[in-house]
């Protein structure tokens, strides 16, 4: 039996994906469960399983190129002896194929053919071949991922002229990447299809009309001044997904912001005492698991700013998935302790190392990096005073903590001390919230972390 290889949804919001690797070539044998190829989305890498076991006979979607999920990318046929095995660097000619591949004339043009008594030097292939080049432009305008239409649409460039290497002329990241750096060239553009002949033979020919060539200027992203030996590098898919999102964040939300200075003296104190019962249970008692206690009672106090905005409605949510920012080599990831508001502070420690440590790892699944409500960001940990952040859509608020310093300050009867502290900014959208609620919330987060207490 031929088994299909599906691409998966590897996540609610995902809705393509990016053959990284095969693991396996035409031909091989495989278990079921046994990882056959990488793939690659706008959130997380993964490895994805044989759904069947018996010989991987055809591959349909080459490495780099983009397809949507639920698209078949492979077949399996769990009948060894007839297997029908499809050597590897057919597929896009294999999926290319058109109907006309007989030499025939599909009958949607065939209307446009002259008659055969007609006096006419026009061929059926010559208006065959005009279609087929007006719909390999519609294919790579239209039938190109998301993605790749999102980054041209950033660039300001017209997918009709980027040459693509995808199934039936498709372009692909990779194809948009190469072609902003400036690798590609612009395609000419595409002749309109032959006018039907005239069937007086008394007309002249009418004088063909000149063509202008092709104006890639208009269609290439502004070129910013060279300045000696400059390096154009293409954004990597992480550094895209990043862009991507930041600047619909800043489109979407009325960014505001409060900032707030907070005392971690007794805090600190109190990680001291634990750390060494905690390492005795496996578990690190971070500064970020400290923080992500105060959000939740903060956010208990001002459930406001834990909602989404949908239309003309704003969506309380039920539980509190607390985002936490980690910095990884290529970029930034927010995996997503869910539930954090079910946690004793045990257990918001156990959650996050477990995050950062598979994060950096990348061994993240697409699951650890959704359903967030609110996030926290710490910049601090890299010296930062503080920071400013972008909110993670569609939460509505995010906090940036500061690094812990030393500072003297005085107390209520003017006695200098020196103490521990730092500056806290939170992001918050103001089409949701008030800055008397931002300002709430904040209060209880910094008495929660200046009086901080075990859960």
């Amino acid at each position: 039996m031929r088994v299909e290889v599906l691409m998966p949804q590897l996540g609610e919001s995902i809705v393509e994906g990016t053959v990284v690797t095969w693991l396996k070539e035409p031909g091989d044998e495989v278990r079921r469960e046994e990882d056959i190829l990488t793939i690659s989305t706008d959130k997380v890498d993964a490895d994805i399983p044989s759904p069947a076991a018996g010989i991987l006979e055809e591959v349909l979607v080459d490495v780099g190129a983009t397809v949507e999920v639920g698209s078949v990318i492979a077949y399996i046929q769990t009948d060894a002896a007839a297997a029908k095995v499809v050597p590897t660097g057919t597929a896009s000619t294999t999926a290319a194929k058109t109907d006309s591949g007989n030499g025939s004339v599909p009958a949607s043009i065939s209307a446009e053919l002259p008659s055969a008594s007609a006096s006419s030097e026009v061929s059926a292939q010559t208006i065959l071949a005009a279609h087929e080049d007006a719909d390999i432009a519609d294919l790579r305008q239209m039938r190109s991922s998301p993605l790749v239409r999102n980054i041209a649409q950033e660039h300001g460039v017209d997918l009709s002229v980027v040459p693509g290497t995808g199934i039936s002329g498709r372009v692909t990241k990779q194809d948009i990447m190469r072609f902003i750096a400036g690798e590609t060239q612009p395609l000419p553009a595409t002749a309109a299809p032959a006018a039907k002949p005239s069937t007086t033979p008394s007309a002249a020919p009418a004088s063909a009309a000149p063509v202008s060539a092709a104006t890639p200027a208009a269609s290439r992203p502004a070129q910013s001044a060279s300045y000696g030996e400059d390096r154009i590098v293409p954004l990597d898919r992480m550094r895209m997904a990043i862009a991507k999102h930041m600047t619909e964040s800043r489109r979407t939300s009325a960014h505001a912001h409060t900032v707030w200075e907070c005392d971690w003296l007794h805090a600190l104190s109190v990680r001291e005492r634990l750390k060494t019962s905690y390492r005795e249970r496996g578990v690190n008692l971070t500064v970020t698991a400290m923080l992500v206690q105060a959000a939740v009672r903060a956010l208990k106090a001002y459930p406001i700013l834990n909602t989404s905005m949908e239309g003309d409605n704003i969506r309380y949510r039920s539980k509190i998935n607390v985002g936490v920012a980690v910095a990884i080599d290529d970029g930034l990831i927010v995996p997503v302790l869910k539930g954090a508001d079910e946690l004793n502070l045990l257990g918001i420690a156990r959650g996050v190392n477990d995050l950062a440590e598979r994060a950096r790892n990348k061994k993240l699944k697409p699951t650890d990096i959704e359903g967030g409500t609110f996030t926290v960001s710490n910049p601090g940990v890299f010296g930062s005073t503080f920071g400013i952040p972008i909110i993670n859509q569609p939460q509505v608020a995010i906090l940036g903590v500061g690094g812990i310093k030393r500072t003297v300050t005085a107390d209520e009867n003017d006695r200098i001390y020196v103490t521990r502290t730092n500056m806290m900014c939170l992001s918050f959208d103001h089409r949701v919230i008030d800055g008397a609620s931002a300002d709430g919330f904040m209060k209880v987060f910094v008495d929660s972390i200046k009086k901080f207490e075990e859960s």
